[in-house]
């Protein structure tokens, strides 16, 4: 079971990530562009939206069951973060991740409120670029490659 979901992980990452790219890339296109903002552009931001979160789903049941998750506190945290690896996958990765997802979220929940199309794609550019950047920033790319 552990296999499966770390694979699945690691294969739904590349959607997600693809999602995400396509969305920040659409929100930059119609700010820059003074495009009115539509029912394709809404579905292309809730899939990145649906993506991620099922993303951090599955990291969250693969966080608890790995041996390179929580279970590495049993070590004692100081060990824990002296070690880059075990804090990347057991501190870092996580957290950046779900406040990256928040971020996302965030720019989800506040784009339902705005009235502009300008508004619109601007809350996109900012909080789905960000979680964009935060989640590129803390992907253990040694152990994805």
């Amino acid at each position: 079971m552990y296999n499966f979901i770390q694979k699945f992980h690691s294969g739904w990452a590349y959607l997600a990530l693809l999602l995400l790219v396509i969305a920040v890339a659409n929100s930059l296109i119609g700010l820059f562009s003074k495009k009115e903002f539509t029912a394709k552009d809404r579905k292309i931001a809730i899939f990145a939206l649906i993506g991620t979160h099922t993303q951090l789903l599955v990291g969250l049941i693969l966080y608890f069951v790995s041996q390179r998750g929580f279970k590495l506190f049993e070590m004692g945290v100081g060990e824990v973060m002296k070690n880059a690896d075990y804090r990347l996958t057991a501190v870092e990765h996580p957290l950046i991740n779900i406040i990256a997802i928040t971020l996302i979220t965030i720019g989800w929940s506040k784009h339902k409120k705005l009235a502009t199309s300008e508004s619109k794609f601007k809350t996109f550019s900012i909080f789905y670029t960000l979680g964009l950047l935060l989640i590129l920033s803390r992907i253990p790319w040694s152990m994805w490659f």
